[in-house]
């Protein structure tokens, strides 16, 4: 994607990156001077005081308020009822919520309706929001020292048990922590932080105060526990993900002024992570993505309150490093959920990319450093992932979300079951979609910022004025801004944003060139207003394309600020096949319209194997697409052809010299070569590859054919040998091979290749095939690791010797 500079001085952070050409005309009466400048911080107008107008954005917060109205708050509250001794009011709902996350779901919720309340104004929200903390209340009171959650905890017995009997271990020094696992439960901080952030985003958004003695009596239970711990402990703790506990407490500081919650706030600082992004190093391959966005917001909220320079270095140099080197095209992030190694996103285009709460929480991160110095390209970015992923990422037909965004051709989106996922993304979700008009409009002094044209209509009270906005884009270029109400006449600026990727544009007041003066990307428009003025803005929306960081051949399709992908077909049809690549010496110019207002175009002959359909991305719910694509002018691809024979050539021998193969991951495969397991084994898909893993704890363990005709155990092949498929970007995992209970192998995969399928050969000593007709083959996991993801078994022979004349 288009490279976003970043500089972490508030004041000159971003300056230039989206330079725009200076319209100049004469001035005029009702035209002021223009030495105006840019304000060096801004702040959201208010979310109430914006309403949507019919768009794909209204479309969305229409659909999730029939799912938050769906949703019933004593469902969500069935784990704090139980937990805290009180009747249980409704049948736990499924999916994460009957796993040891349960209760996550609440904090998602109350902050949702609060958002939707301040979005639509809807009553209901304000209800719902109410006889929530009421029943909190009464979970306070029942249990007597503050505590409130829904989570469990897993025994080692595998009996599940509420999860506050982990506290009293933790606080003894009994510390068993892992990525997402406390001590049994699944990542309990995290939660929590959801439960604060809907407790204080219901006096943000809907003006209700009692939920603040509830995060006050609980953030007075936590205390206790770190209180308990020494420094290293601590550390251990925040081992495991613990979403932004930090910006929890922070937040609580700046409601109550209580200063032991900022220090808590700041004893929250997970060293491991943040110590390298403050000394400006990009670590963040290998370590799950989500994880760390929610640390970085803490961190922005500190520097905020505290002014702190590290926090500011380091919440902005991991924005610039995520955007810049570790994003794809839509501006969603990591691969299985993790960061790779920057500027390798050609080898990393999968089905599962880009994890939508991660998007989610980046567009929250962008909001922060925006405010500290406006720039239009903060706004790049986020209309970016607005529009091309947290659009894609609910169905506006059902109200449903996908975890998941992936990129690789031939795969469609996932969506969850309104009663039985609940998965994290489910939940940033229902945020998300209440929120659609938090950004589009900013302000400070006598400035109003137009950052997203979202059709609109907003009340900007500091100036006593209200404008609409109207536009169809970004299928049209065309977008008018109507000063709808204002007393009098006055004189102030509005700062429209002008995309770095628009080349030309015209900007007019009530028909005649404005006279704007630019400034980090902004078009200023100073002049004494009066009702009735009009704003025009025209901008191109030509092809482009764009490569992707570290590979420039790879690219992706775009038209503005939204990506085109090919429709491959029906998501409910399989698709089988090559990634789709383009060949030609002229690609921009082979693409025809079919319709611009719908942004269609067609491929003339460029391509392989044939020519493609492409259709906004975000919009394609229901199909298999292609977003990614190799091009190639005519010498490369049959270059490339000539190497994809050798390729199939090879396959095709390496298949006569199977004996046997193992499909792990699919059922009937699975069956038929009676896989066992143990403990914690688990099926997975990768690159549109079925494997298994084990953690510790399990195992497993499958038999294969040591002939090709299984029956006769003098028919001996000779020495085999095994191969198993692993992804060569594997990290830190460590595992032992099997054959009959003695082991052949230990495996450790450290990035053997990374971006890559591997192919393992492990050679079998003659003495464990020799007369038998089977074998068991066993992966085992070493203590704290992970054995796999395994994506395939193969037994062959020996390749038959050379041949000399």
């Amino acid at each position: 994607m288009t490279r976003i500079a970043l500089s972490t001085d508030r004041r000159t952070l971003l300056r230039g990156a989206a330079a725009t050409t200076l319209l100049t005309a004469l001035i005029g009466p009702n035209l002021a001077a223009a030495a105006v400048t840019l304000p060096i911080v801004a702040e959201a107008v208010p979310l109430k005081d914006v309403r949507l107008l019919p768009s794909p954005y209204l479309s969305a917060v229409e659909a999730n308020t029939k799912y938050l109205m769906f949703l019933s708050p004593d469902r969500l509250l069935h784990n704090y009822h139980k937990f805290a001794g009180l009747p249980v009011k409704g049948e736990i709902y499924g999916g994460w919520e009957s796993d040891t996350i349960a209760g996550e779901a609440l904090g998602h919720y109350l902050s949702a309706l609060s958002l939707m309340y301040a979005q639509t104004g809807n009553p209901e929200c304000v209800t719902r929001i109410n006889y929530i903390i009421a029943e909190l209340e009464k979970v306070q009171a029942a249990h007597g020292d503050g505590y409130a959650a829904g989570f469990m905890r897993k025994r080692k017995d595998a009996s599940i048990v509420d999860g506050k009997e982990i506290f009293p271990e933790i606080m003894a020094g009994d510390i068993r922590s892992a990525g997402f696992d406390l001590n049994g439960c699944w990542v309990p901080f995290y939660n929590w932080h959801k439960l604060f952030a809907g407790l204080m985003d219901a006096q943000t958004y809907a003006g209700i105060d009692r939920g603040i003695p509830v995060a006050v009596a609980l953030g007075g239970y936590i205390e206790k526990v770190f209180a308990a711990l020494d420094d290293a402990q601590v550390q251990k703790v925040l081992d495991c993900e613990h979403g932004g506990i930090n910006e929890s407490f922070a937040e609580l500081y700046t409601r109550t002024k209580d200063p032991r919650w900022l220090a808590l706030s700041e004893r929250l600082y997970h060293k491991r992570m943040l110590d390298p992004l403050a000394a400006k190093e990009d670590k963040l391959a290998n370590n799950h993505a989500n994880t760390q966005v929610p640390k970085l917001i803490g961190l922005a909220r500190l520097y905020e309150i505290t002014r702190k320079s590290q926090y500011q270095t380091a919440s902005g140099f991991f924005w610039e490093r995520v955007v810049n080197h570790h994003s794809f095209v839509i501006g969603g992030n990591a691969d299985r959920e993790y960061f790779f190694e920057p500027d390798t996103v050609s080898a990393h285009l999968t089905e599962q990319t880009c994890e939508s709460c991660n998007t989610y929480n980046m567009m929250k991160l962008t909001r922060h450093l925006y405010s500290w110095s406006p720039d239009a390209s903060w706004f790049d970015y986020y209309e970016r992932a607005h529009l091309n992923h947290m659009l894609a990422h609910q169905n506006p037909a059902t109200g449903m979300f996908t975890y998941m965004m992936p990129l690789m051709s031939g795969t469609a989106r996932e969506f969850s079951e309104p009663e039985n996922s609940f998965w994290c993304c489910v939940l940033s979700g229902i945020e998300t979609h209440s929120k659609h008009g938090d950004s589009i409009y900013w302000q400070q002094d006598k400035t109003l910022f137009v950052n997203l044209f979202i059709p609109s209509k907003v009340e900007w009270t500091a100036q006593k004025a209200a404008f609409e906005l109207t536009t169809k884009y970004p299928y049209e270029g065309a977008v008018a801004l109507k000063l709808s109400k204002l007393s009098g006449a006055k004189t102030f600026t509005v700062a429209v944003r002008i995309p770095a990727w628009a080349k030309g544009h015209t900007l007019m007041v009530n028909g005649k060139p404005a006279l704007a003066k630019t400034d980090k990307g902004y078009a200023l428009i100073t002049r004494k207003w009066t009702a009735g003025d009009v704003v025009t803005l025209d901008l191109p929306l030509e092809l482009r394309f764009e490569t992707t960081a570290g590979n420039d051949t790879v690219v992706a399709l775009l038209r503005g600020p939204m990506v085109l992908a090919a429709d491959l077909g029906a998501a409910d049809k399989p698709w089988e096949g090559d990634a789709p690549a383009l060949v030609g010496s002229d690609l921009l110019g082979s693409f025809t319209p079919v319709s611009l207002t719908e942004a269609v175009y067609q491929s003339k002959g460029i391509g392989r194997p044939g020519d493609m359909t492409f259709r906004p991305f975000y919009s394609q719910y229901e199909r298999r697409t292609a977003v990614y694509f190799n091009r190639y002018n005519d010498a490369e691809w049959a270059e490339a052809q000539v190497a994809y024979r050798a390729e199939q050539a090879r396959l095709k021998d390496l298949a006569n010299r199977s004996v046997d193969v193992m499909h792990l991951g699919e059922m009937q495969p699975e069956r038929d070569h009676n896989l066992t397991t143990g403990g914690n084994s688990y099926p997975v898909v990768y690159r549109g590859r079925n494997g298994r893993d084990a953690r510790t704890g399990g195992f497993f363990a499958f038999d294969l054919k040591v002939s090709k005709d299984n029956k006769d155990a003098k028919n001996d092949p000779g020495p085999l040998v095994l191969q198993a498929t692993y992804w060569g970007s594997e990290f830190n995992r460590s595992f032992t091979i099997e054959i009959d209970g003695t082991v052949i192998a230990h495996e450790r995969l450290s990035g053997r290749q990374p971006g890559a399928w591997v192919d393992v050969a492990y050679p079998i000593p003659h003495d464990l095939t020799r007369g038998k007709t089977k074998v068991n083959v066993r992966f085992n996991p070493q203590e704290g690791k992970t054995a796999g993801p395994v994506f395939g078994v193969r037994l062959f022979t020996t390749a038959p010797a050379t041949k000399t004349t």
